[in-house]
């Protein structure tokens, strides 16, 4: 799996490239380093996440997604490479369907606020998006297999829902956006 680094500070990239983990360096500005860096992004975002109260599962959770990260950024930094399994992909599905499951039926469009955690998680499922996004954008310059791009999708989806569970931990709510349709079905008692 190539190199560990030992030194922090190479100055190879004051060039304005960066080096892969097949020891090939590339610009900065391509599509790889875009992708590694949102997926980084994403795992430091998660990682501010895990600073706040959670329930324990939801923390246990958060953990193994950071750990996949790691794996997905490894397998971006290496063309050809496959770090991330699919039991990855598995494993989200069974989150989201789990914590989807505990939770009402959406009334309208929520806004991404609440609770601290909750609007981190909000947070988090934007820079997985971005991350999607910077992979699929990757794969039509590259042959890459399909799991990075999915692992991201299935995330952000399972960050929107634990943002909805992070908002009810105290008894919250969902903050909905105020919608003439939401204000009507409220005026009619429904």
């Amino acid at each position: 799996m190539g190199n560990r680094l030992t030194q922090i500070a190479t100055r190879t990239g004051d060039d304005g490239s960066t080096g892969l983990g097949d020891n090939t360096r590339v610009s900065k500005h391509s599509g790889r380093p875009h992708a590694m860096g949102d997926v980084d992004e994403l795992n430091s975002h998660i990682g501010l996440l895990l600073c706040e109260p959670l329930p324990d599962d939801v923390r246990a959770l958060l953990v193994e997604v950071q750990h996949q990260l790691f794996n997905l950024g490894g397998e971006l930094s290496m063309p050809g490479y496959e770090l991330l399994k699919d039991e990855a992909l598995l494993h989200l599905d069974a989150a989201l369907a789990h914590y989807n499951a505990q939770l009402p039926r959406l009334l309208e469009f929520i806004l991404p606020a609440g609770t601290r955690a909750a609007a981190q998680a909000h947070v988090c499922r934007t820079v997985a998006r971005r991350a999607e996004r910077h992979v699929v954008a990757l794969q039509e310059q590259e042959a890459m297999r399909a799991a990075p791009r999915q692992y991201l999708n299935r995330l952000s989806d399972l960050l929107f829902v634990l943002a909805r569970v992070l908002n009810r931990v105290d008894g919250g709510d969902d903050v909905y956006w105020k919608s003439e349709r939401l204000a009507q079905m409220q005026g009619d008692g429904e």
